[in-house]
């Protein structure tokens, strides 16, 4: 029978990915972390780890184990709250996949008030296009710009979004004015590199702009923002990035609009861990409550 204090040590360095970092969390000297897992993998007879140069990266057996073990974190943390009438602790790192933009102009600017909400979780917020998989535990939570088709995924709908036509008054200042959509084939565009997008969603610029004379690609959507807001060209904005930057002024607001839906995704298992729930209820919160910014009302 294996000691089942050996989880502990399991799920801090399946979240953690290094010795140290767990060693941290838990109070306790690196070696006795080791010690545990080895201990552990030899109780139940598996490799629970691979180890590269990137971290502690789970096997397959490690990754059938961590639901298993979060159950038990999760019913623990619900015996001492009933039982002993006191609030579990919330602690620990959760993982968040989310599109590039939305993490760095609106997730991370508000993070402080989950911090001081929940200052024993740690949330690593992964931004960028690709997509990464929940059910490989890439990352704890998604939010995507549509709802999943295939895994043991629970998603709901956040909010929608809305992005529009902008330029710099600095290039506005420069080039003809733009009263029509036949007006803009005299324009520069910013867009992105169009075999990088994986995203389905993302491909709006071509069917929204017709034969564009673009001059400036990038896969990084702050890169093609900052390239618009210094002049490069016009380009197509979340509003929720634009709204901040008053040197931006947006062209045929009624006639080029596209709107996207963000959708948040997160594994079953992990649905009712304290922790992850936290984080859900975090971003559901922010994401519902201006409706303004994300549509540019």
């Amino acid at each position: 029978m294996y000691d089942w204090n050996d989880l502990r040590y399991f799920l801090e360095l399946s979240r953690e990915g290094k010795l140290i970092r767990a060693a941290t969390r838990l109070q306790v000297d690196h070696t006795t972390v080791s010690r545990r897992i080895t201990a552990l993998e030899k109780q139940l007879d598996v490799r629970l780890f691979d180890k590269s140069p990137r971290g502690y990266q789970l096997t397959d057996a490690g990754l059938r184990l961590l639901p298993l073990a979060e159950e038990i974190e999760a019913g623990s943390n619900r015996l001492y709250q009933q039982i002993a009438g006191k609030d579990a602790r919330l602690s620990g790192t959760v993982r968040v996949s989310v599109p590039e933009a939305l993490g760095s102009q609106v997730i991370a600017p508000r993070i402080v008030e989950f911090c001081h909400e929940h200052p024993g979780i740690e949330i690593e917020l992964i931004a960028e296009t690709r997509r990464m998989s929940l059910s490989k535990r890439e990352a704890d939570i998604a939010i995507n710009l549509a709802r999943p088709e295939s895994g043991r995924l629970i998603a709901w709908k956040l909010c929608d979004y809305r992005l529009k036509l902008y330029g710099a008054e600095s290039y506005l200042k420069s080039h003809a004015a733009v009263n029509c959509p036949e007006d803009l084939t005299t324009h520069a565009f910013v867009s992105y590199i169009d075999d990088l997008i994986e995203m389905p969603q993302l491909r709006f610029f071509e069917s929204t702009i017709k034969n564009a004379h673009v001059v400036f690609r990038s896969s990084n959507v702050s890169a093609q923002f900052n390239a618009i807001l210094q002049g490069a060209g016009l380009g197509i904005v979340h509003c929720f990035m634009a709204q901040r930057e008053n040197q931006l002024r947006v062209i045929l607001p009624d006639l080029i609009s596209v709107e996207r839906s963000y959708w948040l995704s997160v594994h079953e298992d992990l649905r009712h861990v304290a922790r992850v729930d936290a984080v859900c209820d975090f971003l559901t919160r922010i994401l519902r409550g201006d409706r303004g910014l994300m549509m540019g009302d």
